[in-house]
């Protein structure tokens, strides 16, 4: 009796996470396509945008005459490892952001929610990141410099933390942007400050400490520190909180999720 009750209910949640597989695979395909061009290809541009953006800074300051700081002999790996973790989180937390208002047509279908359609942005900007990061490594390789970190696990927690902490402040600012458009306007201003303060060109724990204390604050120049901490031993640490990123990137996650939730109740009451 107790086998034969339970599997009426093993079957509807079979079924309800084939059904969500299938709403994210729509989402997935629909935000490929329309992206650019009208066309699945369009989608490589996605990871081209930042490497062309950062291809334009490091030549800038290359053509400017100025070194890296400091650090090492290469100036490209230096600006490197500040420029690969800010602008994956400006890309994937603006994109996510804009998620919503860009495929509002999906929202039209009830088993489609908002979450669903940020997810599958988070998912897409996600691989555009990591294709990214791989063709920054070829490049680097194919000029004659050493893109591996001597502590390639530091490096990896580093990128994961940035994604992580773009995850979540996405869902938070797409959340709000529903309730407020011009929020995303906002989160667009508050985007430029987070990358002059993130430390990308410059060395933050150089800095007096009145000013480098207040920076640190910033959880973008935090995955900066980190990330330069994995390339160079000699890199001081004394900025670096790793617990600060993680728990900026969890509160972020879980207030966007509650104010959806509460979004999504009040839609459903009235």
């Amino acid at each position: 009796m107790a086998m034969a009750s339970l599997r009426p209910r093993r079957y509807l949640i079979a079924d309800a996470l084939i059904s969500k597989k299938n709403v994210m695979s729509a989402v997935i395909l629909r935000d490929m396509r329309t992206r650019f061009f009208n066309h699945g290809l369009g989608f490589i541009i996605v990871p081209i945008w930042p490497l062309i953006h950062m291809g334009v800074l490091i030549l800038i300051h290359a053509a400017a005459g100025h070194g890296a700081p400091l650090y090492g002999e290469s100036a490209a790996l230096f600006y490197a490892t500040g420029l690969v973790p800010t602008l994956a989180f400006m890309y994937v937390s603006r994109f996510m952001g804009w998620s919503v208002t860009q495929n509002r047509p999906m929202m039209a279908f009830p088993i489609v929610r908002s979450l669903d359609v940020m997810f599958g942005r988070a998912f897409l900007e996600f691989i555009a990141a990591c294709i990214t990061l791989m063709a920054i490594m070829i490049i680097l390789w194919a000029t004659g410099q050493n893109p591996w970190p001597f502590d390639l696990e530091r490096a990896v927690g580093a990128y994961l933390a940035v994604i992580f902490l773009a995850f979540g402040c996405g869902i938070l600012v797409g959340v709000l942007g529903m309730m407020q458009p011009f929020l995303l306007t906002v989160w667009q201003i508050v985007l430029i400050c987070l990358y002059i303060s993130s430390g990308t060109m410059f060395v933050a724990s150089n800095l007096p400490d009145s000013i480098s204390y207040i920076l640190s604050f910033n959880p973008v120049l935090q995955c900066v520190e980190w990330m330069r901490t994995a390339f160079y031993a000699s890199y001081s640490d004394k900025l670096i909180n790793e617990e600060y990123v993680v728990s900026f990137a969890v509160v972020a996650l879980c207030l966007g999720l509650a104010i959806e939730r509460l979004l999504r109740r009040r839609l459903l009451e009235g």
